[in-house]
């Protein structure tokens, strides 16, 4: 290859492909970032110190407060399911939802045949019971005086034992069907009854909270719900806790119930926690029994709950007037160094108990922080 360098024109032409090529390459070159601002210790003088309050934190002891929410359900030890005892028609509807009733109380007429069949039973049962009765007095007279055996006379007496439980078996069908206790009265003592509706009747006494029947529809006996009857007095509130805060519930702590509809949140008590993960939000049900003035926590209501572990925890505390939030959320506090300045330090934060927060990182026993005056710090910072 011939090496010998460029001369006359072909000097100045490649000279000017140089120049060219320098321009461009210098006009793709991308501007450079600005520095991010670097965060910037503070000093103040001695009369802005005097608006500063400083707090050296240390390790306490305080009651851990879980945070959930939860649904409301109704306290099942005080809530029944109301079904249908006897199969046949709704003819009349009693009671509406809202309703209080008292044990006992109709809430719905039905037009049943196995009321109808439940009657004509008893009243064969109490025919043939006096018959066999009778029939079994005869013969112990006749045995008396010689005119049939004593194994006849035996067998007419269990055949009048059995007419009796008979008899008592088909009044306690009619009584599990809820006839009512006048109409029971009649046609025990054999007087004729006017004909008589079957009676679904409330077994505690409550709220009417549902209304599951309308008239004219057929209910089977034993499998059609008609009713939900509960105490409304008292309710469930199913708490949805998460694995991380379930070390800090127990059977027994108090928790705060808090929804729209009450001024301020009421009192429970955690009386239950499940025995398995809830497989679609992977949290354990903890169950709190709260007391229901006024009747304003209603079933499915969305709530929120606040449970005060009675276990006491230990950890680094602070005031909650420290803690500010800057730019992307991030809590941070103002420490004091040695040489008097005072430089940002952001935290982790724990629970909130009161007016402090659990410090979870960030900061170590003996720091002193600002308390007071924390946000004059920030504006400062940000000028």
């Amino acid at each position: 290859m011939d090496t010998e360098p460029l001369r006359g024109p072909w000097r100045a032409r490649a000279l000017m492909l140089a120049a060219f090529a320098a321009m461009g390459l210098g006009g793709c070159t991308p501007k450079a970032e600005p520095p991010a601002p670097v965060a910037r210790n503070l000093t103040l003088t001695a009369a802005q110190r005097e608006h500063i309050r400083l707090y050296a934190v240390s390790s306490g002891a305080f009651s851990r407060t879980v945070e959930a929410t939860g649904v409301v359900d109704f306290d099942n030890d005080q809530a029944t399911s109301v079904l249908a005892p006897f199969s046949g028609p709704v003819t009349r509807l009693l009671v509406q939802p809202g309703d209080l009733v008292r044990k006992g109380q109709p809430l719905a007429m039905v037009e049943s045949p196995d009321f109808a069949a439940a009657v004509a039973g008893y009243r064969k049962a109490v025919a043939t019971a006096q018959t066999t009765q009778k029939l079994a007095e005869a013969d112990r007279d006749l045995l008396a005086h010689n005119g049939i055996s004593q194994r006849e006379a035996l067998q007419a007496d269990t055949d009048a034992a059995n007419a009796a439980a008979d008899r008592d078996a088909a009044l306690q069908a009619l009584a599990s069907l809820d006839v009512d206790p006048a109409t029971l009265r009649d046609l025990q003592a054999g007087r004729p009854v006017a004909h008589v509706e079957g009676v679904i009747r409330a077994p505690i006494a409550g709220t009417v909270a549902e209304k599951l029947i309308t008239p004219g529809q057929l209910l089977q006996a034993g499998a059609t719900p008609a009713f939900t009857v509960a105490d409304l007095s008292r309710v469930w509130v199913m708490a949805q806790i998460p694995d991380a805060d379930l070390a800090s519930v127990h059977v027994g702590d108090t928790a705060e119930v808090q929804n729209g509809a009450a001024a301020r949140g009421v009192s429970g008590t955690v009386d239950n926690l499940s025995a398995v993960v809830n497989p679609d939000t992977r949290a354990v049900l903890a169950r709190v029994v709260v007391a229901n003035p006024g009747d304003l926590l209603k079933k499915q209501m969305y709530v929120r709950v606040r449970i005060h572990a009675r276990a006491p925890s230990a950890g680094l505390l602070a005031p909650t007037s420290a803690v500010l939030r800057d730019d992307e959320n991030l809590a941070f506090v103002y420490v004091a160094l040695a040489d008097g300045a005072f430089a940002r330090r952001h935290v982790t934060l724990g629970d909130r108990t009161g007016d402090q927060y659990e410090i979870a990182d960030g900061l170590k026993s003996g720091d002193r922080i600002v308390v007071d005056g924390a946000l004059f710090l920030q504006f400062m910072e940000s000028q």
